[in-house]
């Protein structure tokens, strides 16, 4: 972003450059909205993730005996 000898003063500028310069980008009406828009984004990707993840679990217990269920959930760390 700049060299070790910046200030935090000239960093915070950077910053807001970098980040005003982006909102530009996204077409956003405010830093503040771009942000939250991308925290959004950022929240459901990993949701997503997490369901994908869930939904592979579940289709893994199609495979599996109840007695086989039953013993993994006492060895679970709970």
């Amino acid at each position: 972003m700049g060299s070790p000898d910046m200030t935090s003063v000239s960093v915070s500028f950077e910053v807001r450059r970098l980040l005003n310069s982006l909102k530009s980008i996204e077409n956003e009406s405010s830093v503040d909205s771009m942000l939250k828009s991308m925290l959004k984004e950022h929240r459901m990707n990993r949701l997503s993730q997490e369901s994908d993840t869930i939904r592979k679990r579940i289709g893994s217990l199609d495979s599996s005996t109840v007695e086989a269920i039953v013993a993994s959930l006492r060895l679970a760390p709970w």
